[in-house]
């Protein structure tokens, strides 16, 4: 018996569901029937219950949604247990429930729909950040954070009236400070893991490619020298996705992916137009050949992406000459 278990998280508590499928040497799967159903409270008593129950089940996936950081306690005990956890995103879920016709929404049912993914998409499993990448992940979304903010301030300070620019600049000064803070907080993180320091060293040796850039592709990009060059386009979100029917054809379009990421690639990417030779003559070539501006940007983010990918595959430092075979 195989079995697909979806968790639905909530501040206080765990929905759990247990799909149940018979093993069968015939060619067609049999259908999964909905087995185990429960809740538990979202607590570390809560959190270990579970765990040692699921040890007793043997998922052959367990799924849960990103949840803005909910899901980390969970998927940490379930983790330990070395038990089969996949963390997707809720966007693929919400399509899937959509296309089987799952148009109530509840806790209970949405547990249900990801056991359903569970079986029927099958996620692949990927090792599980740790702690250190976890840290490194959040230091680097709180120095977005403070740029963000510390520019609303300086967009404010603009068009202040006289009586709180005083208050103004005192908070952009505070900022600054903040985001220097969080800044050598990040140094010394990486400076602690020597894969981190020789990735960080081979990733900023790309002209165009920065310090914050490859610190948010460190975080937020731990597949990046891992996986092939479709799986890291679909991870960013800059993979072409094929619009076609019959003898109809329409236009490519990118969709989904790590938002934060891909908005870091694009910046890179306009740096690189500018001071990189080699993403350069890539992004003047589909331009010359009538591509619109955007789309041959995304063209070269791409290309960027899976240079990227390759060095630190094959732990290679940038080389303006030579071109990667898979890149």
């Amino acid at each position: 018996m195989a079995r697909y278990v979806g968790i639905d998280i909530a501040k206080s508590q765990l929905d759990v569901a247990v799909r149940e499928v018979e093993r069968s040497s015939g060619d067609k799967e049999p259908d999964s029937t909905l087995g185990d159903s429960f809740q538990v409270e979202n607590t570390a008593e809560g959190r270990d219950w579970l765990t040692q129950k699921l040890e007793g089940v043997a998922p052959t996936r367990i799924v849960l949604e990103a949840s803005g950081g909910l899901e980390r306690p969970v998927v940490a005990a379930l983790g330990a247990a070395d038990l089969p956890v996949v963390v997707i995103n809720p966007i693929q879920t919400s399509k899937f429930a959509k296309s089987i016709g799952r148009l109530e929404k509840t806790d209970p049912l949405d547990a249900d729909v990801l056991a359903l993914f569970g079986e029927r998409v099958r996620p692949e499993l990927r090792p599980l950040p740790s702690e250190a990448q976890h840290e490194l992940e959040a230091l680097v979304k709180r120095r977005r954070q403070l740029v963000e903010m510390r520019d609303a301030e300086k967009n404010r300070l603009e068009r202040a009236e006289k009586a709180v620019e005083p208050s103004l600049t005192e908070h952009i000064r505070y900022l600054s400070e903040q985001i220097e803070e969080t800044e050598s907080e990040l140094k010394d993180l990486i400076e602690e893991s020597p894969v981190w320091q020789v990735q960080e060293d081979l990733l900023c040796s790309v002209p165009g490619i920065g310090e914050t850039t490859a610190r948010v592709l460190l975080a937020r990009l731990p597949e990046l020298g891992e996986a092939n060059r479709e799986e890291i386009a679909k991870l960013v979100g800059v993979a072409p996705i094929a619009q076609e029917s019959g003898t109809w054809k329409g236009e490519r379009h990118i969709e989904g992916g790590r938002a934060d990421v891909r908005r870091a690639l694009y910046m890179a990417t306009l740096s690189c137009i500018q001071h990189n030779d080699r993403i350069q003559s890539f992004y003047q070539r589909l331009v010359d050949k009538g591509k619109e501006a955007k789309v041959a940007l995304i063209a070269a983010a791409r290309k960027l992406l899976v240079i990227l990918n390759t060095m630190l595959k094959d732990q290679s430092r940038w080389q303006p000459n030579h071109s990667p075979a898979t890149a």
